[in-house]
This record gives C-alpha cells, sequence and structure tokens, in this order.
C-alpha cells in the first residue's frame, strides 16, 4: 500500500491556538498502528506540546510541508497559506455562511483544494462524531463557578487558563466553599455532560427538574434539563421532540414562567442546541422581573442574540466576564450590583489545550483514520467534503449564492 504522508499544520489564525490534531503519544500510536501513514509536524512556538516533545517521540518536525498528502489543522488556514490541489482538514466555519470566510472557501475553491470539515462529520444518522464540545461545556461551567464567586465575593478561582491541566481545574473546585445554590445545565449532549463533569468534580448534588422547582436545600444543587423541561406546545397537547424539532414554532418556552426556572436559580449554564426558529430561552423583558433571580449566566454555547438574550457580545478568555444590565439592556462592568454576570467565550476548550488536544485526537484516531486511511465503507469523509476538484460538493451545493456573492 502506497504511504500517505499527514503534515500537521502549525496554527496561523491570529489569536494562534494552542490546540493540535494529536499529541505527540498519538503521533508515536499513529506510526505503529496505520503503517502506510507518515507525519510530519510544522514547527510551532505558541502549541501547546513543544517541538521536542514530537521529537523525542520520533516524528518528523519540519517547516515545509508541500510534500504531504493531507493537512490537518485546528481552526481556518489563513487563505494565503494553502497550497492548490492538497487535501485538507479543519474547523472551517463556512457552513453557516459566515460572511467572514466567504474569502476563504472561495480561494479554496480556486486552488481546487478538497475540504473536509471537522464539524460535518456525521455518522449515517446525522450524529455528529468529531468535536470539542466535552472540554467546552467543562471549562464553561468552571468559568461560571468562578464568576459566581468573585459576584459575590465568596472564593477565588484560578482562571482555567492558568491551571496545567483538567486535574489541577478540579483542584482548584475543592477550594470553592458554595452556599445552598441553585445551578442549571441546559441540554443533553457533549456540552452539557462536560459541565456535569465540573458539577460533578464538585461534588454538587444532582437533583431532578421537580426536587430542583419544588424542595429547599441545606447545600448547592445543580439540575440537567432538556427541551422538555422547558418546551410546551401552544396548543396544550403533549410535548414531543420529533414535533419539537421538526416545528419548534409550535412551541414555547415556559423557562421563565411564574415559580419555573428562572425564579429558582442562581446559575446558569446554557449548554444546549438552539434553533433560530425557536422560543429563546427568555426575553430581555423578562430578565427585568423581580423574580428573575439567576446572577450569573455562563452562556457556553455562545450564540450571539441567540436564545440567552444578555450574549450581546462574547467575551475573551484574557477577559472572561462582563456585566449585562436588564433595565438599559446595555453592557456595563461584570460584578456591577445592578449587573447580570455573563461569560460567553467562543473559544473555551482553548483554556485547556493538551487535554482538548488529547480527547479530540483520540477521536481522530478512533473515527477518522480508519476512513481516511482506508475504507470510507460508511461514507463519513464523503459526507463532510466541502469542496472537491473546484466545485462544492452536492451536499454543501447550498454554498453557491454565499461564494458567488
Amino acid at each position: 500500500m502506497d504511504k500517505i504522508k499527514i503534515g500537521i499544520l502549525r496554527e496561523e489564525k491570529v489569536p494562534h491556538d494552542k490546540r493540535v490534531p494529536f499529541t505527540p503519544h498519538q503521533c508515536n500510536l499513529i506510526k505503529s498502528t496505520f503503517p502506510n501513514a507518515k507525519l510530519v509536524i510544522q514547527p510551532s512556538d505558541w502549541r501547546c506540546y513543544s517541538n521536542d516533545e514530537y521529537k523525542e517521540k520520533g516524528i518528523k518536525v519540519q517547516e515545509d510541508i508541500s510534500s504531504c498528502d493531507i493537512l490537518m489543522g485546528i481552526k481556518e488556514v489563513p487563505k494565503e497559506n494553502l497550497i492548490p490541489g492538497k487535501e485538507y482538514l479543519f474547523f472551517s466555519h463556512t457552513i453557516k455562511k459566515q460572511a467572514h470566510n466567504r474569502e476563504l472557501l472561495k480561494t479554496i475553491l480556486s486552488k481546487k483544494i478538497t475540504l473536509i470539515d471537522y464539524e460535518c462529520m456525521v455518522d449515517p444518522h446525522g450524529n455528529r462524531v468529531i468535536g470539542f464540545g466535552r472540554f467546552a461545556g467543562l471549562v464553561g461551567a468552571y468559568n461560571g463557578l468562578m464568576a459566581y464567586g468573585l459576584k459575590y465575593n465568596i472564593y477565588k478561582l484560578k482562571a482555567a487558563h492558568l491551571c496545567h491541566d483538567k486535574k489541577e481545574i478540579f483542584e482548584q473546585l475543592k477550594s470553592a466553599n458554595l452556599p445552598n445554590i441553585k445551578i442549571v445545565v441546559t441540554g443533553g449532549g457533549r456540552v452539557a455532560n462536560g459541565a456535569c463533569e465540573t458539577m460533578g468534580a464538585m461534588n454538587i448534588r444532582k437533583v431532578t427538574p421537580y426536587e430542583f422547582l419544588n424542595y429547599s436545600f441545606r447545600e448547592a444543587v445543580y439540575v440537567q434539563l432538556r427541551s422538555e423541561n422547558y418546551y410546551a406546545a401552544k396548543d396544550h397537547s403533549p410535548y414531543s421532540a420529533y414535533e419539537f424539532h421538526l416545528h419548534p414554532k409550535e412551541f414555547r418556552s415556559t423557562f421563565s414562567d411564574p415559580g419555573s426556572y428562572s425564579s429558582m436559580s442562581d446559575l446558569l449554564n446554557h449548554c444546549t442546541y438552539w434553533d433560530p426558529r425557536a422560543d429563546k430561552l427568555f426575553e430581555k423583558a423578562q430578565m427585568r422581573d423581580p423574580d428573575f433571580r439567576i446572577g450569573v449566566i455562563a452562556d457556553i454555547t455562545c450564540d450571539l442574540n441567540g436564545s440567552i438574550p444578555s450574549t450581546i457580545k462574547t467575551s475573551t478568555i484574557e477577559d472572561k466576564f462582563y456585566g449585562y444590565n436588564p433595565m438599559t439592556e446595555n453592557v456595563c462592568p461584570p460584578f456591577d450590583k445592578e449587573a447580570i454576570t455573563v461569560m460567553a467565550i467562543d473559544n473555551l476548550p482553548c483554556e485547556l489545550p493538551r487535554d482538548s488536544s488529547e480527547g479530540f485526537g483520540k477521536h481522530l484516531f478512533e473515527r477518522l483514520l480508519p476512513a481516511l486511511l482506508g475504507n470510507d465503507k460508511d461514507a463519513m469523509i464523503t459526507r463532510a467534503s466541502i469542496a472537491q476538484d473546484g466545485h462544492l460538493t452536492k451536499r454543501f451545493d447550498y454554498l453557491k449564492d454565499y461564494v458567488s456573492s
């Protein structure tokens, strides 16, 4: 079998991402598991694993990656760095017609590059198989707890991006002395499960939705909510997940109904996908209600002007929090008395680059490489291919107007 040469790209998008598709140990494992694969690492001064760590595992580190058949990165590759005719894998952020990446996709087409997008790698049932969701939830929930301690001046946690790894983050949580607050985690996917992992690391008790709404506790508790817990059919028919996902306009959010979650919660970790056709979790007017109790919102989904009305801007890893004044509907200092403290970072896994790279690489090793280097029997690579030979693939033909404008 012919050798396939894979190049691991240096992340050139600014600000520089520290993550990498494969750790040094995983590269070594690839060599022994896939004898037809040869790996080359482009040197980087900011990658979370040093050049020497790769060299110690016998992986070649070199600047010139033009001889590689496949080029793998994390974030978008600057269009001026794209090599014509190559096969690239990275998160392109183009499938929702993101305006800032239109020229990137146009360049990919003009250079006859094959673009395979990690975000589009799904199984035959449409379920995503690759992603950083777990670490987004894990770090986002940690940031929410950090914000709560700062807002009420009861404890201080070390910033996640200053911690060496997940283990240090969980050690930090042992110093946080939470009062008997109530915490909400929305969602049931990888992101929500990551948030629940942080709740578990702090030994916060998990309760049912009924207990959360009807009981008082002497300790901090959290509840994990799915759509059926806070959406109801407008015609009062029984909730149907099938109907909700097919016709979300026919449902309304009950999250801020009298006696419901917004009046019983102190901290919200929002981790669920939102369809723009659906009601927002709550409205700006509802945030002005005296019964609206939530003081800290960790919007881990970070949908600008999406299901959380206070997410009117993103925050950053270095400047994690801002305040939202529900009366003026404006941004204010994060810990003002009148403010709801908001965390809305759109690249949360970058706060734990080594751990998140290891988790991501594990998915790539188990799910992607067998299809990429052998037999793509489930057509996963085919489904994830946006562009090929200068044309959009059939699945992404809807992007024609996006690249022609």
